[in-house]
């Protein structure tokens, strides 16, 4: 296929022989992980914990990024969409709470195929997302995805271009945000776990308290009070090469995790705040193919 999945719209030749683009994804689904995760926000995880496939490559490039094996070192297996449907049908007799799909923008095309079957158990599909999409691919995904996860890293521009490579993030994740409310409505909870909706991520950048309350300042003005979830992250940990960015090689201090969660708490967001504790290679899940 010739790619423009992405806001890059880089035109790439994906085929099994391929890796092109950005990405560096062929055209079928690489994975690198598939087992019951107990770390996301509580109405996510529930008891037993989401049904997670973590997917190679990126739309992005964070500098920061603590999954680069998986997301920039072309680490996996290549899956069939007849062994991934299997892998969901697996993770729904665990007991997972939903099936959830991790960094999956880079094969929507397969996905939104595999997701036009039953999804196993009746469990909704989550799809956790860095918010760099087109709107014209979530089109695809309309009544096939339950739950939209997407961060909101960024609303500045030169920020998005100097950690993530990609000054048209803003932008372009507003649109994605703004569509994937268009398509599941006010946030559904039943006795605790989120059915259908969104819920908007955050990661709290070192020094970057006052981009964390731009983020807020834009969900509070775009969506009616309530209709979506917000959850404040603070496990930020120093990862990758980081020699160029001095400012990032340092965890949250309470200070600015406060500053924030105050913030977040005087708009009246609902959701979630990570404590400080969360932060540490431990909560980083083993990209071993568990799973498959």
């Amino acid at each position: 296929m010739i790619c423009n999945l992405c806001p890059r719209r880089c035109g790439a030749l994906r085929d099994e022989a391929h890796g092109e683009g950005f990405c560096k994804m062929p055209d079928l689904p690489v994975c690198a992980r598939a087992a019951l995760h107990p770390w996301e926000e509580p109405c996510i995880s529930g008891k037993a914990g989401a049904g997670t496939v973590f997917f190679s490559g990126c739309t992005l490039g964070c500098v920061f990024c603590q999954n680069a094996p998986i997301s920039r070192g072309k680490f996996g297996k290549p899956t069939t969409e007849d062994e991934l449907y299997a892998v969901f049908q697996r993770l729904a007799k665990e007991g997972a709470s939903c099936i959830e799909l991790v960094t999956p923008t880079q094969f929507s095309h397969v996905l939104a195929r595999v997701l036009e079957r039953p999804a196993p158990g009746g469990l909704p599909v989550v799809w956790n997302s860095g918010g760099y999409e087109r709107v014209e691919t979530l089109l695809a995904l309309k009544d096939k995805v339950d739950i939209y996860l997407p961060d909101l890293k960024y609303l500045t521009p030169g920020l998005a271009e100097k950690y993530s490579g990609a000054g048209d993030y803003p932008e372009a994740a507003k649109a994605a945000i703004s569509e994937m409310y268009r398509q599941r409505g006010p946030a559904r909870l039943e006795d605790g776990m989120l059915k259908s909706g969104v819920l908007i991520r955050h990661l709290v950048l070192p020094g970057q308290a006052a981009e964390a309350k731009r983020v807020m300042d834009w969900i509070a003005d775009s969506f009616p009070p309530g209709a979506v979830l917000f959850s404040l992250m603070a496990q930020y940990t120093p990862a990758g090469a980081l020699e160029a960015f001095p400012e990032l090689r340092r965890t949250l201090r309470p200070s600015e995790l406060r500053a924030a969660q105050e913030y977040m708490e005087n708009l009246g967001l609902p959701g979630y705040v990570q404590e400080l504790g969360s932060a540490g290679d431990q909560f980083i899940p083993a990209f071993d193919l568990t799973g498959l």
